[in-house]
């Protein structure tokens, strides 16, 4: 393990792996240290609650990862990754009334907006349709769009803010309530430009590959990154904290899958002190509160129509959500957030023991929050599933230090890796040509503090990978 090798990638989460597999790929010899013991960043799997009970600790499901350029080139059903797809891709319930689910087909789910269903085919149908080619270039750092017309109609809808898009299109609270979740995903207030821009993201890949989660959690798709990497000849090293830059054994590039600040901390002797400055000004958006739930049964929603689903969007109306997330941005609690929850043992049956099942959920606070979330979250629930506290055996609940101190670069909760508001959406973590590289030829950055951002995908990875390998040929 002590010999040289090519080049070097610190952090072992998706964005760390995929550009490990970038570089091995291109016949480098590459090695990933990880601090923890296990791979995966936030793509890991762990007991939180009950023994025999397998919690996604972060990240849960993952539309960007089986729709991504780059993922979707690789083996990893020959390395033991299997996809489960729920029935439907998300449901979004309500106090009165059906919920509405957004199907696989658009179509479907149109028929159900009733009269804004054509707002809706309007809106998806022309990106699902080329989902493929619009993927290769929303997920890509700025430059010259391969498809330039099909993102032109893409910018045009997401730099709307989400708030707006939802009221110039539709009519009804329910069709508005839909867009207004998935927007949500960005974590920025739905009044910001460019806040319909993730959730029109997150809506065309549901029609178009679907909403799924790994079979055996988050860690699946993990593991299965590792053990491609090593059948391509690249080495992982766990439990190792890099302190130093010139402690590692490579004189060629060095990859961080880590927050700005830690890259700093580890190589801030080898990089100019006005880079570092504009580094440390980067910012960190609001993070958040998370609970998973151990359950002697499945949540007995008001609507079975919900069971359908693996993701449920909870928090009522467009308004709703809307007030929810701008204090957030503020730095302040509401009593009704917006509450993202995923279901994943009514479709994966290795989550819990027989006949019970898992709960997971998370709802957006201020940044470095310590306020305890968990029963405004149950009561959240609740709202939409009368008995739901009765179902719960045990509870497992994460803030904002405990994301922290779970993975160093949720700086106070923060898991998109960086505010993604319009000043640091397409410049993260600082405005460069070649975002991932930096004023030193062997350092590049390759976490989602970079385009294109949160996410489990592995794009910030692969580009970072392919930036060194241009300097590094």
């Amino acid at each position: 393990m002590s010999e040289a090798v090519d080049a070097v990638v610190i952090g072992s989460g998706p964005n760390g792996l995929c550009a490990a597999i970038r570089l091995a790929r291109a016949g480098r010899s590459v090695r990933v240290y990880e601090t923890r013991d296990t791979v995966g960043g936030g793509a890991r799997t762990s007991a939180l609650t009950l023994e025999g009970f397998h919690h996604d600790v972060c990240s849960a499901i993952h539309p960007m990862a089986i729709g991504s350029p780059f993922l979707r080139t690789l083996p990893l059903e020959a390395h033991g990754l299997r996809w489960v797809h729920p029935d439907a891709p998300l449901a979004h319930p309500f106090d009165d009334g059906p919920a509405v689910l957004m199907e696989r087909s658009v179509a479907a789910t149109a028929e159900a907006l009733g009269r804004d269903g054509r707002g809706y085919r309007w809106l998806m149908d022309p990106m699902v349709r080329r989902w493929e080619a619009l993927f290769a270039d929303g997920m890509a750092p700025l430059g010259l769009p391969r498809s330039p017309l099909l993102l032109a109609r893409f910018g045009a809808r997401a730099m709307w803010p989400a708030t707006w898009l939802a009221k110039a299109l539709f009519r009804e609270p329910r069709a508005r309530a839909l867009l207004a979740g998935l927007a949500a995903h960005a974590i920025l207030p739905l009044e910001k430009p460019f806040s319909s821009a993730i959730g029109l993201m997150l809506g065309v890949a549901g029609h178009a590959v679907g909403w799924p989660m790994p079979r055996g959690g988050a860690q699946a798709l993990s593991d299965a990154l590792a053990s491609l990497l090593r059948s391509l000849g690249g080495e992982i090293v766990t439990g190792h904290r890099v302190e130093r830059l010139d402690a590692l054994p490579t004189r060629g590039p060095v990859l961080f899958d880590t927050a700005p600040r830690a890259m700093l901390a580890i190589a801030g002797d080898a990089l100019p002190d006005g880079y570092a400055r504009r580094v440390r000004r980067f910012r960190h958006g609001p993070g958040v509160f998370k609970v998973d739930w151990a359950l002697a049964e499945p949540i007995p929603w008001r609507d079975p129509q919900v069971a359908r689903a693996g993701t449920v969007h909870l928090g009522g109306t467009l308004d709703e959500l809307a007030v929810g997330e701008r204090e957030a941005w503020r730095g302040e609690h509401v009593e009704r957030p917006f509450v993202l929850l995923a279901q994943q043992s009514l479709f994966d049956d290795t989550r819990a023991p027989a006949g019970r099942h898992t709960g997971w959920a998370y709802c957006h606070v201020p940044n470095g929050s310590t306020l305890d979330r968990a029963a405004v979250i149950e009561a959240q629930v609740e709202r939409y599933a009368p008995g739901f506290r009765d179902c719960v055996l045990a509870r497992a609940a994460t803030n904002t230090e405990g994301f922290e101190a779970y993975n160093a670069n949720y700086i106070g909760g923060d898991v998109n890796g960086g505010a993604p508001d319009i000043t640091q959406l397409f410049t993260r973590p600082v405005a460069r040509r070649v975002p991932y590289s930096t004023p030193n030829p062997r350092l590049f950055l390759c976490s989602a503090s970079t385009p294109p951002g949160g996410g489990v995908h592995g794009m910030c990875g692969f580009f970072a990978a392919e930036a060194a390998l241009r300097r590094w040929p």
